[in-house]
């Protein structure tokens, strides 16, 4: 008996993973391929129907059961990518309804975080949980919110973009062409915008003032801070308090039993959660109080992606 298994596929903006996964969560095969050697979408489609296949052959005795992608600005309800700023492919993409005519099994397309709150729900920490939120905290902030045991879409197929929450009228320039978003503060890019602006607030002495800022990064910054630094140290609790924020105003609305942090700013750990978990606590409203945890994603960086996308075709062939 063939052992059924579904694909994975998150699409960047440079590179594409493929997977094909079993049912307990074991990628069997993975390659990737060049998202920028392919400007014209049909082409691109064609490039993921030969990898599939190859993949598919090398994984034994399977059968493919469902199809999964996470794109930026991925569509759920449409299957559609839509006006993602760093692909080549403009406008509206129906890439769902292009690969299912390759392959004859459900195909279903969402945002890169969404998927990652469905790998956690069904491969990682978030296993048995019905309520809870991740956020992807990377170049930028994503997020998937789950409640009562399905992921909120909202009419559009783009709710729960948390990242795009107004945390400071009229303040930093965010590159969806609003101002003060919380990912400008809360990110990779987020927390070196933060410590550049410590430089100018405070006379500190610091190492990292002598990297130029297209060349520093929040790795750099967390191992400034692990040696005590001062400017570095101030860089995390700023965030920290500003991602505290929108965690008590997501309770309010969604009450979750955890918070799950992944992506590069959240390799920090304790640099982050310390002071996360105090602000939060100790002024989030009563009721919320201690009434869920922040924790950091059980998901493999390496394998996340793609575990995160095949997780929707299993969500979507189990409905």
């Amino acid at each position: 008996m063939k052992q059924q298994v579904t694909i994975g596929i998150d699409i960047g903006g440079t590179n594409t993973k493929i997977g094909v996964v079993s049912s307990d969560g074991k990628i069997l095969a993975h390659s990737r391929i060049t998202t920028t050697d392919y400007p014209k979408i049909a082409a691109f489609v064609a490039a993921l129907d030969s990898e599939i296949n190859g993949l598919l052959e090398k994984s034994g005795e399977v059968e493919l059961a469902a199809i999964g992608i996470g794109a930026p600005n991925g569509n759920y309800h449409k299957g559609t990518i839509e006006h993602a700023p760093n692909l080549a492919w403009k406008g509206i993409v129906p890439l769902g309804d292009m690969l299912g005519k390759c392959f004859p099994v459900p195909v279903v397309l969402t945002n890169d975080a969404n998927a990652a709150a469905l790998g956690e729900m069904i491969y990682g920490g978030a296993k048995g949980m019905k309520n809870f939120i991740i956020l992807t905290l990377g170049t930028g902030l994503g997020s998937g919110i789950v409640i009562n045991g399905e992921l909120v879409y909202g009419k559009t197929g783009f709710a729960g973009e948390m990242g795009h929450l107004t945390m400071e009228p009229f303040g930093r320039e965010c590159g969806c062409g609003r101002e003060g978003c919380l990912e400008t503060y809360v990110s990779a890019t987020g927390i070196v915008k933060t410590v550049f602006e410590l430089f100018a607030e405070r006379r500190d002495p610091s190492p990292l003032r002598k990297i130029p800022f297209d060349n520093l990064t929040s790795k750099m910054i967390a191992e400034a801070a692990e040696k005590g630094d001062q400017i570095a140290l101030a860089a995390f609790e700023q965030t920290a308090e500003m991602l505290g924020l929108a965690i008590n105003n997501a309770a309010a609305f969604c009450s979750p039993e955890a918070i799950f942090l992944f992506g590069g700013l959240a390799q920090a750990g304790d640099l982050l959660l310390d002071p996360l978990n105090q602000f939060v606590n100790e002024n989030i409203f009563g009721h919320y109080r201690k009434s869920f945890r922040i924790l950091l994603s059980k998901l493999n960086e390496a394998d996340a992606a793609i575990l995160g996308a095949s997780a929707l075709a299993v969500k979507a062939i189990k409905i």
